[in-house]
């Protein structure tokens, strides 16, 4: 069988139903042969980087690994940032690279390049996946696509990439054999062994004698598919459940134990429970310096911190002192749940508290005098519209903060962003791959005017497609996040900006596009604009929301302080440096 013929049986072997992809000479034989061999669905992009989003939605959603394809050179490289992301942010994906035939690859010459786009993609790619594997040898190939896509699911999950250059695209293999194996990874363990047993043991015993206790839901939870099974544990545990950026869908908006977002724009109650808070149990969170602030020993204090996680270099890393298990989490949750039927703390007094601070400090207030649209009144608004999306993507920068602090998210919704890379321009492409992953529900886009712009291209690929994605461009006509960091320690110089920023009318991109659009400028405009974007659910539409150019992501926390302490009622000690 051709390589080329056997990578695409193996890709729709796996159960990937669409790869993404910007077609170019090296991926040509590829590109053939998923369409003439596969029902596999080729959705071309128009950037690489927006194809291997698009790859990272698909993965998120579906737990399957996500794929894309580029070319050598430039194709290749154009892939990285969203490798990264699904590197930093434990995506299962698979990212398959044409190279230059074996023959025009300079080896140990010493010249910069040979081949016509040649590069070094697996040298630049290895520190932001699992492994990078450049095919030499036809015959490795069977065994190198099932290592990539076992392993891109294993442990804690992550991309893979594999180079396979023209030749060994062209060439015939003979070991076909995997393509009759199971088409599954290797099974995560789902029994709990007696490492787990005691450590939840001893973690109930605490629980069982505090008096404010807390949990704090992080990412690992929807990467380690394991969702339903911390839902159980958490009504069972009956503690309240504040989160990471990473996991807002932890608990749908209404769940009574739902704290909120906490971190460097945490909503303030939520930051303020955290810091009273007498034990906490951390799960899936690494615990970065956006959730903790800079002091570290002031968010440990005196209280007993549990810290559950599949990675051990993640525990006991920032935050000292934490009693820790490694662990995946989801044989930690079944074995948790089969003991906790009568574990009830006595946390009734506690959670009174939490809602007291939360009707003292609501989130459409601290930006109450804001001229015109309330951001995060508007987010509200928009959820409450939105209840058929299956997805909320939102890209980075002050939207995604306050969409974070303000989305209601129904029990069957998700909120998927880039967190550890932070990667302007992955809303549009990523909602791109949720959308394709589940064609029966919209997705929601929610993006800023500077974020968009490094991925509008996609809006093509939405149009194609005629896929039911609502795009929300907030647009403050400025990168918000940054400008705010200018005017805390720049004095208000708000160079790249403000000053030598502009952005176009979105409304006329989205309609150049073909697709449906409006713009609204007023709070009595709102009901109109929500209507008109979700008066066809199966069509995409664009809906420009003017924002204040001075609208802040308040609260903010202080650097330097202890994280109760947040902006605007308190200033940061010492500059920021993340």
């Amino acid at each position: 069988m051709k390589a080329s013929d056997y990578t695409a049986l193996y890709i729709e072997h796996r159960g990937v139903t669409h790869v993404f992809e910007l077609v170019g000479g090296m991926i040509t034989f590829l590109i053939d042969s998923l369409h003439q061999r596969t029902g596999v669905k080729i959705v071309s992009m128009h950037h690489e980087q927006g194809a291997g989003f698009a790859a990272e939605g698909f993965g998120r959603f579906t737990g399957i690994p996500g794929v894309a394809l580029a070319t050598s050179g430039p194709g290749a490289t154009n892939l990285l940032t969203a490798i990264g992301s699904c590197y930093f942010d434990s995506v299962p994906t698979v990212f398959i690279t044409g190279q230059v035939n074996r023959h025009e690859q300079k080896g140990n010459r010493a010249i910069r390049q040979l081949g016509f786009q040649e590069t070094d993609i697996v040298s630049m790619a290895r520190p932001v996946t699992k492994a990078a594997w450049l095919v030499n040898d036809p015959a490795d190939l069977p065994a190198m696509l099932e290592a990539a896509f076992n392993l891109a699911l294993s442990g804690r999950p992550g991309p893979v990439l594999v180079d396979i250059p023209m030749d060994v695209q062209r060439a015939e293999i003979e070991d076909i054999s995997r393509l009759g194996s199971p088409a599954t990874a290797p099974g995560r363990a789902l029994q709990a062994g007696p490492k787990v047993a005691a450590y939840w043991d001893e973690l109930s015993r605490e629980l069982s004698k505090a008096v404010r206790p807390m949990m704090l839901a992080g990412g690992g939870i929807n990467s380690g598919r394991a969702l339903p099974a911390f839902r159980t544990f958490a009504e069972k545990l009956q503690v309240p459940v504040v989160n990471s950026l990473m996991a807002v869908d932890a608990l749908p908006f209404g769940h009574p134990l739902r704290v909120g977002l906490i971190g460097s724009y945490g909503n303030r109650w939520a930051n303020t429970a955290l810091s009273e808070c007498d034990i906490l149990l951390v799960v899936g969170s690494r615990l970065d310096i956006r959730q903790t602030g800079a002091d570290t020993e002031g968010f440990k204090g005196q209280r007993l911190i549990y810290h559950v996680d599949c990675e051990l270099g993640e525990l006991n890393n920032r935050v000292k002192g934490c009693l820790t298990l490694e662990s995946e989490l989801l044989p930690f949750f079944l074995h948790a749940n089969r003991q906790a039927d009568l574990f009830q703390p006595a946390a009734g007094a506690w959670q009174a508290h939490i809602q007291k601070l939360k009707s003292q400090w609501p989130d459409v207030s601290e930006l109450k005098d804001v001229p015109g649209i309330n951001p995060n009144r508007f987010l509200h608004q928009l959820s409450q519209v939105s209840e058929r999306a299956s997805t909320f993507v939102s890209d980075v920068g002050q939207h995604q903060m306050w969409a974070a602090q303000s989305l209601d998210l129904n029990p069957e919704q998700r909120f998927m962003t880039s967190g550890g890379m932070g990667a302007m321009g992955f809303a549009l492409p990523t909602a791109i791959g949720v959308c394709f992953a589940d064609r029966s529900r919209p997705v929601v886009v929610i993006a800023g005017d500077g974020g968009i712009q490094l991925n509008i291209q996609e809006l093509q690929t939405i149009a194609r497609n005629r896929l039911p994605i609502k795009i929300v461009v907030m647009n403050n006509h400025c990168h918000g996040m940054v400008r705010q960091f200018q005017d805390s320690y720049f004095k208000g110089r708000v160079q790249s900006t403000v000053w030598g920023y502009s952005a176009p009318s979105f409304r006329a991109v989205a309609q150049a596009y073909g697709l449906a659009a409006a713009a609204i400028t007023e709070p009595a405009e709102i009901a109109d604009g929500l209507r008109d974007c979700w008066a066809d659910p199966s069509a995409p539409f664009l809906l420009e929301v003017a924002i204040d150019l001075k609208a802040n992501a308040f609260p903010k926390m202080a650097f330097g302080r202890a994280m109760s302490e947040m902006e605007p009622m308190a200033k940061p000690l010492d500059m920021e440096g993340t």
